[in-house]
Formats: structure tokens, C-alpha cells, sequence
């Protein structure tokens, strides 16, 4: 493969007021995806692009979009995306990038209030990120117009694939402009998606893969697991935090419930943490992502939020519960080793579960190290049962200060020993 050579935005074609944008938001290079489609869009091609999450997609597409619109009028732009909260995420580059130009941006997407959404529309954005449910209801309420779309993006295509959209979205591109330009962006390219470029794209459409076909995680992840009784998990996860002291870390669980249980669990040790599963109001995810953004140090997640979330500077993910498959297990470390970054990856395995270990490594094409650590002496998650729904706050815990965790923790350092090769369950190395 040819080296990829770094440059800067100017290099491409990118004007200098958009290029001081990127500059106080720290992206001063572009990526190597970034440098290989910038040029293509700002030229009017239709492309696809095939490259790994964290590689700098979002800024690929906005930084040309936002370029070729400055100065225009009216709605032009519309970005697809799987989820709301990546919705929220798309959104708000699209702003910082286009900074003082006048350019105005909305979202649209389920789960909040239509009306305040057609309210929003009717000020005239030239932007609209939303997802194709909500797209489509706002187009049969005739409020939105997909005949003026110039520039349409799917961001995610194989997400929306996955969720069962793509229906919804060969409709939305059926409705739109015959002369728009389209760009497709997607960490994988299954037949699905692929047909969608032959049937709606242009014949001269070009195609961009970043990263060679195998490579399935960014190459930054280190990969990292243990085994453990399911009534030991939680002191071996407090046991990882206190060795590894993570400055930003995803915590994954597989039901709402456990997320519940160890949110609460970890306050009552003193930890900053934050909860993000589907149980929780638009409003409440919304806190929990904003503050987590900003200054949140644990997010206690499900599944929600392992694709299209994107916060730069996680260092962890940890399965606390492993993910059912291999595809879910990259959608979730993806969160980490952002743009370039380093990244750990823990998984928490039981006996039954150690097949997990072949599979992922086989069909990711990773290398996963089995770590020994000590159960922590802290209370386990049967004293923390749940009773309706967890605040998804920041919330000042009684052990607010002192302790290694942000708290005055009862948490106890176990003394040290000799390692068992034959005892998985105790969690050391076997």
C-alpha cells in the first residue's frame, strides 16, 4: 500500500475562513480519508466510502459539503443517519465547522417533539441531519421538501442496513433531485449497500476504501480479557479501574437492568459516572452524552450506544457483559482509538463464554491478551437490585470525595498473592 503522506486542508482546496474553523477545533491535517475525498466532492463526484469508524468519515463529507454551499440560500443539504444520537453528533461539527458563515443546521429524529421539529424547519435551514423514519414523516406532513436537496449523504449506510432502514432509504433517495450529488459512507460494504450505489448513484461515481479488507478494528485497540464468576464480575471490574485508571471509558452491559445495577454500584464507590440505555428519556440520553462529552469519566451503556457515537478521547471500552457477536464487539471498541489515538479494549468473560475468544480474534483479525487481576474487596451487584429507573445524571454520591475513584470508597485493596494457572474463576491468568 502506498504510505500515506500527511498534508494540510488548505493543500485540498479548502477555503481559508473554513479552514480557521478547523483550526480552533484542533484539525489542522486531514486524515487519509479525508484527503482522498475532499477533493473528489469539492469536484461534484458521487462517492462511496468504505473506511473504518474513527477515521475521520463526518469531517469527509461536511468540511467540502459546507464549503459548496457558503453563501447559498435555503435547504440543499441532507445527511441520513441511523440514530439520534449520532443525529446530535453530525449536527453539531456541521455547526462548529461552519462557524460565522451563516449556515444554519437542524435535526430531525424520533423520540422528540415533530411539531418543534416542523417549527424549525419552517426557519429555512440549509442542513438537515436526521434519521428516515422521522425524514419521511415530516415529508408526507409536506414539511420537508426533498425535491431541493443538492448534496445527500448517508452516513453509516451499513448501520442503517442493520436496523432495518434501508427501505425507508431508497424511498428518500427515490423522492430527491435526479442531479443531486450523493456520497455514501459506511464501515462495511455489504451487497445491500452496494446495490444502493449502482441503482442511485452516477455511473462515474468513485469508490474509496481506507484500510485494507481484513483489518476489521483500528490497529491502535489493544485487546484485552479475563475470565470470572458472574457474582465476581463486578470486583474484577473495579479491580481493572484501580490498575488501569482510565481517564474516559465506556462501560457495556447487554440488558438495562445490569447497566442499572453497576450505575449504581459504582456511585456508591465514589466514581463519576453516567447511564445511557433505552429505558431512559430522549431528554435524560441527551444529559448523559452531553456531560459525558464534557466531563464525564464512566458511562454505563447498552448496545445504544455502540455505533455512531463519537468522543474523541475515550481510552476504555469495557464489556462487562461480552457482546453476542463478533460484529458487535467492533461496533463497540470502535468508540475508542479515535482519529488516530491509542485504545484498550477488556472484555469480562465467564467459562462458557471462552469459545468468544477464538471467534473474535479469528473474524476481527485481532490479537486478545489474557490479564490476571485480583477480585476487588467491594460489595457485589446483588445489593444493588433496581426499582424502577436510574437518574441518568450526575449525582453527587455520600462517598463524594477522597478516594481513588473521584470518592471516599469503601473499596479495599486486596493483598497481594501467588497467581493460579488453574483457577480462571478467581481471575487470575490461567
Amino acid at each position: 500500500m502506498e504510505q500515506f503522506k500527511l498534508t494540510d486542508f488548505e493543500t485540498i482546496g479548502i477555503e481559508k475562513r473554513i479552514y480557521d474553523s478547523l483550526k480552533r477545533m484542533n484539525f489542522v491535517n486531514p486524515t487519509e480519508v479525508q484527503e482522498i475525498a475532499i477533493p473528489l466532492i469539492l469536484e461534484g463526484k458521487d462517492i462511496t466510502v468504505r473506511s473504518k469508524t474513527g477515521t475521520g468519515k463526518t469531517g469527509a463529507f461536511l468540511i467540502p459539503v459546507i464549503q459548496k454551499i457558503s453563501g447559498k440560500k435555503g435547504l440543499s443539504v441532507l445527511v441520513l443517519v441511523p440514530t439520534r444520537e449520532l443525529a446530535k453528533q453530525v449536527a453539531d461539527v456541521a455547526m462548529k465547522i461552519s462557524g460565522d458563515l451563516g449556515i444554519r443546521t437542524v435535526t430531525v429524529y424520533g423520540g422528540a417533539s415533530i411539531n418543534v421539529q416542523i417549527d424549525n424547519l419552517r426557519n429555512n435551514p440549509n442542513i438537515v441531519v436526521g434519521t428516515p423514519g422521522r425524514i419521511l414523516d415530516l415529508v408526507e406532513r409536506k414539511s420537508l421538501d426533498l425535491s431541493k436537496i443538492e448534496y445527500l449523504i448517508l452516513d453509516e449506510a451499513d448501520v442503517m442496513l442493520d436496523m432495518g432502514f434501508i427501505e425507508d432509504v431508497n424511498r428518500i433517495i427515490s423522492m430527491s433531485r435526479q442531479d443531486r450529488q450523493t456520497m455514501l459512507f459506511s464501515a462495511t460494504m455489504p451487497r445491500e449497500i452496494v446495490n444502493i450505489a449502482k441503482s442511485h448513484m452516477k455511473r462515474d461515481r468513485k469508490n474509496i476504501i481506507v484500510g485494507e479488507e481484513e483489518e476489521r478494528t483500528v490497529e491502535t485497540i489493544s485487546h484485552y480479557y479475563s475470565f470470572s464468576e458472574r457474582s465476581q464480575k463486578f470486583n474484577i471490574l473495579v479491580s481493572y479501574i484501580e490498575k488501569y485508571q482510565p481517564k474516559k471509558a465506556i462501560i457495556f452491559t447487554n440488558t438495562k437492568e445490569f447497566a442499572n445495577r453497576i450505575f449504581k454500584a459504582m456511585k456508591n464507590l465514589g466514581m463519576e459516572v453516567l447511564l445511557l440505555h433505552g429505558g431512559l428519556t430522549q431528554a435524560e440520553r441527551e444529559r448523559s452524552l452531553k456531560n459525558f462529552r464534557i466531563s464525564g469519566r464512566f458511562l454505563i451503556a447498552t448496545n445504544v450506544a455502540s455505533r455512531g457515537l463519537d468522543i474523541p478521547d475515550i481510552t476504555d471500552i469495557i464489556n462487562f457483559d461480552a457482546p453476542d457477536d463478533t460484529n458487535s464487539y467492533i461496533h463497540r471498541v470502535g468508540r475508542t482509538a479515535r482519529m488516530g489515538r491509542d485504545g484498550r479494549a477488556y472484555t469480562l468473560l465467564s467459562d462458557t463464554e471462552e469459545f468468544l475468544v477464538d471467534e473474535i480474534t479469528e473474524r476481527a483479525n485481532i490479537t486478545m491478551e489474557e490479564i490476571g487481576l485480583f477480585p476487588a474487596d467491594v460489595p457485589d451487584l446483588s445489593r444493588f437490585k433496581t426499582s424502577g429507573r436510574s437518574r441518568s445524571g450526575h449525582e453527587r454520591s455520600r462517598y463524594a470525595s477522597g478516594s481513588k475513584f473521584g470518592g471516599n470508597s469503601r473499596y479495599k485493596k486486596p493483598q497481594n498473592g501467588n497467581r493460579s494457572r488453574g483457577n480462571r474463576f478467581s481471575g487470575y491468568s490461567r
